[in-house]
């Protein structure tokens, strides 16, 4: 085997649930379920649940005054994939995922010494939940951001679960997770950590 397919990699999962814990979220099991898949590609890491630090509203790298972002943005910047968990509300990504791309939007002018943002290089990915349809709309909310910012994404770089519309079924209090989902899962983890490999080994040009 290619050495290349065995490098180590780290990740993080960011999860934006509105609810801190020991409040139960199927965005934290969905995400926790998504760093299990990757570790089958030798890629470690941890999940933060964003709503259990005080993460500042801004679009600085810190805000000052006790801002929780600086340290968790250390640890994205550790790491070679970046995964963002959410929720769907009304049609959108949580207001907790907002405030994460909010932040990151202050990578756009943080670069290294050949001109590259410091988020080149790494991969993302993301997984929705919700009881409505919307989980493409709110993926390419998601996607278009953090191409902005600087991750890449590899092919179907989503796994996601909606329950039927007007229900009250919650991905947590499923009896067996659905065949797609867990299909859609392992791919992104297959796709993603081939591609976090292969931008490790081989980094984007310098900045034109």
């Amino acid at each position: 085997m290619n050495t290349t397919e065995t490098t180590p990699l780290r990740a993080v999962a960011l999860v934006c649930t509105l609810s801190p814990s020991p409040a139960r979220s199927s965005s934290q099991l969905l995400a926790e379920q998504t760093m299990e898949a990757l570790s089958e590609h030798g890629v470690s890491g941890k999940v933060i649940r964003v709503a259990d630090h005080d993460v500042r509203t801004g679009v600085a790298t810190d805000m000052g005054d006790g801002d929780a972002w600086p340290e968790i943005r250390e640890t994205i910047l550790a790491c070679d994939i970046l995964v963002l968990s959410t929720p769907i509300w009304l049609g959108h990504p949580a207001s907790t995922a907002q405030r994460v791309m909010e932040r990151l939007n202050a990578e756009m002018s943080e670069t290294d010494e050949e001109g590259r943002m410091l988020t080149y290089g790494k991969a993302a990915a993301v997984c929705v939940v919700g009881n409505e349809d919307g989980a493409h709309k709110v993926s390419a909310d998601l996607f278009q951001g953090l191409n902005d910012v600087g991750f890449s994404l590899a092919p179907n770089a989503v796994t996601y679960w909606v329950g039927e519309a007007m229900r009250k079924t919650d991905y947590q209090d499923l009896d067996e997770t659905p065949k797609a989902t867990a299909t859609a899962t392992a791919t992104l983890a297959a796709n993603t950590a081939h591609l976090a490999r292969r931008l490790k080994s081989a980094p984007y040009p310098a900045a034109p």
